[in-house]
């Protein structure tokens, strides 16, 4: 292995490993090109010719016009960034993350492993190796970020025999250090992560936990031994802030025991943009042996102190903070029903969001250097199969479709491929995941002027 010049600027300059005999031979031995190609026709590539990137959305009139929109990578092997409230461009906005696999169209198992690595958005779009990892899945890959504040770290999830760690590289020198437990959400100040229990989460929401190794607690609806850690990322000094029988012993708002017999568990957490506190939702099975379930919405401090329960009304989905005191939320409200709210996270008021505008779920998050003026959010597939990004302008209630991608019924379930849209820093490029061409691949939207 060598290091190689992936660009020089002034003020940095950022390496990465490549073999000695280039890119091409890592990907040979990555995965031999008939066995790739036999992988990728699993899911029958003509189909994908069925491509309606910058057409008209369904629902939109057929002379919408939609910003330019490039494919970053592409096959025999497929690739995607994961999820939509992670930093994933570098302080540059040449160069983004990605995850990369040989296969699609089923469950991980412990043996499969994913390659990490790099796009140079402005050198033909090169896609280049820095890592690989067995720890990871379909909706949130392996948390492959970058480290807030850090100009050349990122990090990733890894597994051991018994225990999830993180790989923290730095691509400016090409060294790296590992954390002895893994990452989740990383703390706007670069200082700490919070993460829930992967190994449960694999067994109550597969799709966003790790395989490989089984949940101690598996027979057990409320552990007490188990819950949300947090990780000083320097150090990798770590603790349990609280476990899940701890939030589980806090009344419900309307006064409804929980049912008995059911499983309890955590998912999506982020840290507010103080570093302060952190959001998390508190899910459990509707009735033992269901697979749907039910959620309400807390945020606690980041000593895992002062847990308050922010919505109690059964549903919560897709989630950011606006500022250290509100959260955009879809979630259930007598105002409106499912709909997107903002809560005040200091006292009990309430506004809705985009009412008859944004009335479906999606990835929503506020759009950098905007004044928390417009939100980027996305659709599941509609009838049609078409799912698209847009913009939400919040003063005005203006809709602006970034395009529309066609998902074949086969990405269904916990290999689906939802478009997760995240914005680079300056908030002048969006990337996505889509099937629509060529599998699972990334994408990169130059968004329009906004007036």
């Amino acid at each position: 292995m060598q290091f190689e010049g992936l660009y020089n600027t002034e003020k940095s300059s950022i390496f990465f490993i490549s073999s000695q005999k280039g890119v091409d031979m890592r990907r040979r031995d990555f995965l031999s090109l008939p066995a790739a190609l036999g992988a990728a026709s699993l899911f029958g590539r003509d189909a994908f010719k069925r491509s309606v990137v910058n057409s008209a959305y369904a629902e939109e009139p057929a002379k919408t016009q939609f910003p330019p929109c490039r494919r970053l990578t592409n096959g025999p092997l497929f690739h995607w960034g994961a999820y939509y409230d992670q930093i994933h461009f570098d302080p540059t906005n040449r160069y983004v993350i990605s995850n990369e696999v040989n296969f699609e169209g089923r469950s991980p198992t412990p043996d499969d492993s994913i390659n990490v690595g790099f796009i140079d958005t402005e050198d033909g779009d090169r896609w280049t190796q820095i890592g690989s990892t067995k720890a990871w899945n379909w909706q949130q890959g392996c948390m492959l970020q970058f480290i807030p504040g850090a100009s050349s770290e990122v990090v990733w999830n890894n597994r051991g025999e018994r225990d999830f760690y993180a790989t923290v590289f730095d691509v400016k020198t090409g060294r790296s250090r590992t954390l002895p437990q893994p990452v989740y959400a990383l703390a706007p100040n670069g200082e700490f992560t919070v993460f829930p229990d992967f190994r449960r989460l694999n067994d109550t929401r597969p799709g966003y936990g790790y395989c490989g190794i089984p949940d101690p607690n598996a027979d057990v609806c409320i552990p007490d031994n188990a819950g949300i850690g947090k990780m000083n990322l320097e150090t990798g000094q770590h603790e349990r802030l609280f476990s899940f029988a701890d939030v589980a012993s806090i009344p419900r708002k309307t006064g409804e025991p929980f049912p008995e017999g059911v499983k309890h568990w955590f998912n999506h957490l982020i840290v507010s943009p103080d570093s302060q506190r952190f959001l998390f939702l508190h899910r459990w099975k509707r009735e033992p042996g269901a697979s749907a379930w039910y959620t309400r919405l807390c945020t606690a401090k980041n000593d895992g102190s002062d847990i308050r329960i922010i919505s109690d009304n059964l549903m919560v989905s897709h989630l950011v903070w606006r500022d250290p005191t509100h959260i955009i939320a879809f979630a259930r409200n007598e105002l409106a029903g499912d709909r997107f709210y903002l809560f005040d996270t200091e006292s009990d008021n309430v506004e809705v969001y985009g009412k008859d505008v944004m009335t479906v779920d999606g990835h929503v998050s506020y759009l950098p250097n905007t004044n928390f003026e417009w939100l980027l959010n996305d659709t599941y597939p509609n009838k049609e199969r078409l799912q698209t990004p847009f913009l939400f302008e919040l003063k005005t209630e203006r809709k602006i479709p970034l395009g529309s991608f066609y998902s074949d019924k086969k990405y269904a379930g916990e290999w689906r491929c939802d478009l997760h849209p995240r914005a680079s820093r300056d908030g002048r490029k969006i990337l996505i995941d889509s099937v629509h061409e060529d599998g699972r691949q990334i994408y990169m939207i130059e968004r329009p002027e906004l007036s």
